[in-house]
């Protein structure tokens, strides 16, 4: 049984600039075809934009405010809100919020840095 607490993961800096900690993936459990991390991004700090080849994406904020950017389209986004990241689509998100933005990203197939695309 593969059970990890947010609070024991280790967090790395992704290729888009974000600190993550990956709580299930294949790195550390029997999950193979996706993964789970939270990101965290600093007051008045962005992602760099990017898109994934392979991998879709769906966000899920529990704390702070953002600006969600997707293919050119920008909606502000609070907690509670999921956001659809399709495969191929550029997109950066922005802490605008007073307080660290934290959300959940869960990826198919798995987070993996050589899918990640940089725009900058």
């Amino acid at each position: 049984m593969d059970i990890y607490n947010l609070d024991e993961v280790p967090a790395f800096t992704t290729k888009d600039g974000s600190e993550i900690r990956e709580l299930l993936a294949h790195r550390n459990s029997a999950i193979r075809q996706q993964s789970l991390a939270e990101a965290r991004i600093p007051i008045g700090r962005q992602t760099i934009a990017h898109y994934h080849k392979l991998t879709e994406e769906i966000y899920y904020i529990t704390q702070g405010t953002a600006e969600m950017n997707i293919d050119g389209e920008v909606r502000n986004v609070t907690v509670g809100d999921a956001i659809a990241i399709p495969p191929g689509a550029t997109h950066q998100i922005t802490n605008i919020g007073a307080v660290e933005l934290r959300l959940l990203c869960c990826c198919a197939p798995a987070y993996e840095d050589h899918d990640t695309i940089l725009m900058e």
